[in-house]
């Protein structure tokens, strides 16, 4: 059969197809490329010049590599839009090339300025053609940039101290394809007949492509050997927490620590636990993660060394603070204490920066405030403290904001009435029971846990 407007058979159309194959499967090869780079680089959310850049440069060579296949040209032949975009498409594809070198720190300290150049130069041939037509001086005048520019950047790379691995193999695939690519763009056409500069990218690509999947392996291993520090820091700090607190006739306490992350910035500790006597301490390190639990250690640390004090809320913080102050990298703690004496009757408590205690008593749940300043935040401050007549069958609960303050979906805070509402519905409950109740209607109230979550729930026996 003949083909009417070519007057070529079907096996002179096979004949190009065969010769086309190669070019047809590396033009939808790099056009893949590019639409996974730019898809991941929408996943990561993320802008990355190097991923964008690339995306953008293996799709637009992908293009050119279909648009100049001799198969293509049989289908479109005569049609000067055709013509057209394939000349534009030639001038484009160097735009995003250039600006990936800048990225990738192929060129020098001034390479945005470089950069620049030249790509006002490919944009403005692109254009050109498309205003006044495709004028031999316009191919000339890419053939000639892109000869000047690409022996420069393969220099550069060369001259460059202190490269690691993967800059070399980069380097390496670099070198392949701007060899091919001047080979093509000087001597190809007159020695050869053949065009080389695809496999130079296609060897470019799989560099880049060794030195991404390096990077992911090595990325996993590094996560792995974090994953494994944080569960260890993660065991050390839950050892650092006392136990639970000793049977006592007087008092039966409680603690529930819920930590956002591995590690946490909230703590507590019995500073005093005897028959007679119950010293609560809970605080709170602000951020969040590694830092913050280890401000929480140093926080712990200072607490046990007022244990002489500790029937004395506010000469603890004040000695709390005094070791602190200065020593926190500008990270401040919230803190309250409640000194409980069954001899005396009565309960001493003192805060710093902390939400307040409250107290449930015949069912009714009220607050139990004294405040100063938080901790680590000055040096010469001085904590008051506030006295209180307990009953027998009292409740003392102290908890972090991170309680109060989780959000639900609209954004709306548990609060305090809802805090005070689960401890009201959990009076019948051992204390125990009545802490869990309040962690799972917070977990219940906030899709999202945005903080750690703490509480000390004692009740005073008499």
């Amino acid at each position: 059969m003949v083909l009417a407007d070519t007057q070529m058979t079907p096996d002179d159309v096979l004949r190009i197809f065969h010769g086309d194959e190669l070019f047809l499967f590396l033009g939808a090869a790099f056009t893949t490329v590019g639409l996974l780079c730019a898809g991941f680089s929408l996943l990561r959310r993320r802008f990355d010049a190097m991923l964008l850049w690339l995306a953008a440069f293996a799709f637009l060579y992908g293009q050119r590599l279909w648009l100049d296949t001799g198969l293509l040209g049989l289908m479109l032949a005569g049609r000067e839009l055709f013509a057209n975009i394939r000349w534009v498409t030639n001038f484009l594809v160097p735009v995003p090339a250039f600006l990936f070198f800048e990225a990738a720190g192929l060129l020098p300290r001034r390479g945005k300025l470089y950069t620049g150049i030249l790509v006002s130069i490919f944009l403005g041939l692109a254009a050109a053609t498309l205003i006044v037509g495709r004028q031999p001086i316009l191919h000339t005048i890419n053939n000639v940039v892109v000869i000047a520019a690409l022996p420069f950047i393969l220099v550069r790379t060369y001259l460059q101290g202190g490269v690691n691995r993967d800059f070399v193999v980069m380097r390496r695939g670099l070198l392949c394809f701007v060899v091919l690519a001047l080979w093509d763009n000087t001597m190809g056409e007159r020695w050869l007949h053949r065009v080389f500069e695809p496999y130079g990218f296609a060897v470019f690509l799989a560099c880049l492509g060794y030195v991404a999947a390096r990077r992911t392996l090595q990325r996993d291993e590094d996560l792995n050997e974090i994953q494994l520090e944080l569960e260890l820091a993660r065991r050390i700090q839950i050892s650092l927490l006392p136990a639970s607190f000793p049977e006592s006739a007087a008092f039966k306490v409680a603690a529930r620590y819920v930590p956002m992350s591995s590690v946490a910035g909230d703590l507590y500790e019995f500073l005093v636990a005897d028959g007679v006597r119950a010293g609560l301490l809970i605080a709170d390190v602000s951020g969040h993660g590694v830092p913050a639990a280890l401000i929480a250690s140093m926080v712990k640390m200072a607490a046990i060394s007022q244990r002489e004090q500790a029937a004395h809320p506010g000469l603890v913080l004040t000695g709390m603070n005094r070791a602190l102050f200065g020593n926190t990298q500008g990270q401040y703690v919230t803190a309250a204490y409640a000194h409980l004496d069954a001899e005396r009757g009565e309960l001493r408590y003192a805060a710093a920066g902390h939400p307040a205690m409250l107290l449930m008593r015949d069912g009714e749940v009220s607050d139990v405030a004294e405040n100063g300043l938080l901790l680590a935040a000055a040096g010469d401050i001085e904590y008051s403290e506030r006295t209180v007549a307990i009953e027998p069958g009292d409740r003392v609960v102290l908890y972090t904001d991170g309680i109060v303050e989780a959000r639900n979906a609209g954004g709306e805070m548990f609060g305090d009435g809802a805090l005070m509402e689960a401890i009201r519905t959990g009076r019948s409950m051992a204390p125990d029971e009545a802490a869990t109740e309040v962690i799972r209607r917070v977990q219940a109230w906030a899709p999202r846990q945005e903080d750690d979550l703490s509480i000390l729930v004692c009740d005073y026996r008499g």
